[in-house]
């Protein structure tokens, strides 16, 4: 481990893209603690003390929701954003057509669509949030000049938080939206284990160390589903050229077991906050009453992190691209013919090995719930149980994987 530092920090590059990525951490945490005008933030911590809904959308803020900072509403309009213009590329051709086959140049039009349907996605949550504060009486009344201010701050704290996550994908290491979620959980940990100790009984001390168990069982089950992969046997054929012999040699195809990482957690989590907030708004109380029970609950986030695992991976994972390039580069699936069956071959294999990722990571999402109902404890099993933890371990699992590689590139070059 400290040589591998060691290497990190010779690798001027690769220093250079950490700092950054620590900078804008820096960054986003003194946002956080930026709060709205016209905003008693006393009194609304003291509301969302007693709120579970708040506390797992506080929980991927970093604390920049009962902080009521300029940053309160996180990257859910973008992500809110991305979740319904890639549902819609199963539905409009063109939207699919963009984002497929048009290459790099469609992807980044598609990109900047999303940026632009964040815009008012942070308008309208950003106004729901302090119109429902206000209704609840977290918050006394505002004059229309304040209402527009902390609106308007609201939308340019989410849009800059958006453009912050962007750099990090474009200048520094790993997914710069998985990041920033990453450091607003581990940057609210030390308060989640400070509220622990001062709520820690003795008599529930078996319940602890169990719960200290199945935390380390969700951690292992995460690196298995982010490592484990399914290798297809790669073959070239042999060409020659003037007088030299290439191909002819033999490889494997690594498609993981879980393609699309944490992104269905992220999303599953945002897309099940749209109905609770939806509900508390309105005043809907059979709704939140219907989704306050813990297996309903558990049941959609199941079945929505299943969802979103086959989703994001049908529009990220094109099997005729690959086998298209595997024909081009001269290479076959033994046993298999190139071009069609080969593609057809591949999303098969895909879409088996999908129901096992699939599968093994809903049931890790809704682990906390298994957690709760089995040691008691509620508040802490909440808030840093399993959504947390596998976020935490696929992200930071992602990132080394991308730092590994960067540092065998250089040892390659050299």
């Amino acid at each position: 481990m400290f040589k591998k530092i060691l290497e990190i920090l010779k690798a001027k590059d690769l220093r250079a893209k950490i700092l950054f990525v620590l900078f804008i951490f820096a960054v986003f945490r003194l946002m956080a603690n930026i709060p709205i005008p016209g905003i008693d933030v006393a009194r609304i911590r003291e509301f969302f003390g007693g709120n579970q809904f708040f506390g797992l959308m506080n929980l991927f803020t970093g604390g920049a929701l009962d902080n009521v900072s300029i940053v309160m509403l996180g990257l859910g309009p973008y992500i809110t954003a991305v979740i319904i213009l890639q549902l819609l590329t199963m539905i409009f051709p063109q939207i699919e057509k963009l984002y497929k086959e048009e290459g790099e140049a469609g992807r980044q039009k598609f990109n900047q669509y999303c940026r632009i349907a964040a815009v008012p996605f942070a308008l309208i949550q950003g106004y729901s949030m302090i119109f429902f504060l206000k209704s609840q009486g977290a918050i006394g009344s505002l004059d229309p000049i304040i209402m527009i201010t902390a609106v308007l701050s609201i939308v340019a704290g989410s849009i800059i938080l958006m453009w912050m996550g962007e750099l990090i994908s474009e200048k520094g290491i790993g997914n710069g939206v998985s990041l920033l979620i990453f450091a607003g959980i581990v940057a609210d940990f030390p308060n989640n284990i400070q509220r622990m100790f001062i709520t820690f009984d003795q008599t529930q001390l078996l319940s602890y160390i169990l719960f200290g168990l199945l935390s380390l069982l969700v951690i292992a089950g995460v690196v298995l589903i982010n490592e484990g992969r399914r290798n297809i046997s790669v073959s070239y054929a042999k060409r020659v050229r003037g007088n030299k012999m290439y191909g002819g040699a033999s490889t494997y195809l690594p498609l993981n077991i879980n393609p699309a990482g944490v992104i269905p957690i992220i999303f599953a989590i945002s897309f099940l906050m749209l109905p609770s907030m939806l509900s508390s708004f309105l005043g809907w109380t059979a709704v939140s009453d219907f989704l306050n029970n813990t297996w309903v609950y558990g049941i959609i986030y199941f079945v929505l992190v299943f969802m979103f695992t086959f989703f994001y991976t049908a529009v990220t994972f094109d099997p005729k691209s690959i086998s298209t390039n595997l024909q081009k580069m001269g290479g076959f699936i033994p046993g298999i013919r190139p071009g069609e069956n080969t593609a057809q071959f591949l999303q098969s294999i895909l879409n088996k090995v999908l129901v096992i990722g699939a599968t093994s990571l809903g049931l890790i999402a809704v682990m906390p719930l298994i957690i709760q109902g089995i040691t008691g404890i509620q508040e802490f099993a909440f808030m840093i149980g399993g959504t947390a933890l596998v976020i935490i371990v696929s992200v930071a699992l992602e990132t080394m994987r991308q730092i590994n590689s960067q540092l065998e590139m250089r040892e390659y070059d050299s």
